[in-house]
């Protein structure tokens, strides 16, 4: 992304900000599905409650 730091105006910055995301290489796709390394949680026992 560019370095928009020294520049003040609010519009300005978003137009130099669209431009380089214009510009930049698109991002390959993903290789493992999203949250896979996430704990898995067990499905607790079914029917009456437990308290």
């Amino acid at each position: 992304m560019a370095d928009t730091k020294k520049v003040e105006d609010k519009i300005e910055r978003k137009k130099v900000k669209r431009a380089a995301r214009k510009k930049a290489a698109p991002k390959a796709k993903r290789t493992t599905p999203r949250g896979s390394n996430k704990k898995k949680v067990k499905k607790l026992a079914r029917g009456q409650s437990k308290r």
